[in-house]
């Protein structure tokens, strides 16, 4: 059974960081492309980072010098750092695994930016 699961979400103020982790199983982890996308209330999901199993990486031009992806192989994790957080990074956070025709997602996890 596959599954990805992701934590650290949680309510920061403006100019704050977090990390979000996301933990896959039951996929082989490394030649999966992995990505992380957010979706506001009444928005559409959007694509925050990818990486590619070389490791390349994209960035969604709002975040691109603030959030930072990355993969530990070894650990099945992808991560995102985020630093510099704004109210509008305010979303849902889903961690995305493909491969192919095969994608998985996982549950998502809530990133709040308030003062």
């Amino acid at each position: 059974q596959v599954q990805l699961v992701e934590f650290g979400g949680g309510v920061v103020q403006p100019g704050e960081s977090l990390r979000l982790s996301c933990l896959a199983s039951g996929i082989p982890f490394n030649i999966y492309g992995l990505a992380w996308y957010r979706q506001a209330p009444g928005e559409q999901r959007e694509l925050v980072a990818s990486m590619t199993n070389r490791g390349s990486t994209d960035y969604l031009p709002s975040v691109r010098g603030r959030f930072t992806i990355s993969r530990d192989n070894a650990q099945n994790t992808v991560y995102l750092q985020m630093n510099n957080l704004k109210p509008e990074d305010t979303a849902v956070y889903y961690c995305n695994a493909e491969h192919q025709w095969d994608e998985f997602w996982g549950q998502g996890t809530q990133v709040t930016v308030a003062s």
